[in-house]
């Protein structure tokens, strides 16, 4: 006679909000903020003229991290517009999706390869920490540019 097995589902009465699925769902809804910003800095750039001023390739550098510095090496005679705390707020929007949603990946994925869990935690907390170090100094260059 065979033994039931178990069912490997979990029942709609356990389920719930709990870190895995938040982290999921962060997952998902960092990446689609991600595209929203970009999708914003390019409009924006058009907006502003960019599309008479600029090559593709510059405007899509801007998109991914609008800096004033990516418009200093272009045909923009004036860069004002350009380093409004608009396009400063944008790109530490940007930064600060950017690094989370990265850093995230790199914990999820070392959790499949790292077996020992005190090497999880070395993992988890000094990449929170280089995360943490690295969003600082990227605001400083944003706002201090």
């Amino acid at each position: 006679m065979a033994t039931p097995t178990k069912s490997r589902t979990v029942p709609l009465t356990k389920r719930g909000l709990n870190f895995e699925m938040l982290m999921w769902l962060f997952t998902r809804l960092s990446a689609l903020a991600m595209y929203a910003l970009v999708l914003v800095a390019i409009i924006g750039a058009l907006i502003m003229g960019a599309r008479t001023q600029m090559n593709m390739a510059d405007i899509l550098r801007w998109g991914f991290m609008p800096n004033v510095t990516h418009v200093q090496n272009t045909n923009v005679p004036d860069l004002a517009s350009w380093s409004s705390p608009f396009w400063k707020i944008l790109a530490s929007l940007m930064l600060l999706v950017a690094a989370a949603h990265g850093v995230h990946g790199l914990v999820v994925i070392c959790d499949d390869y790292i077996v020992k869990p005190l090497g999880r935690q070395i993992v988890r907390y000094s990449s929170i920490v280089f995360m943490i170090l690295m969003m600082l100094i990227g605001l400083y260059v944003i706002w201090t540019s």
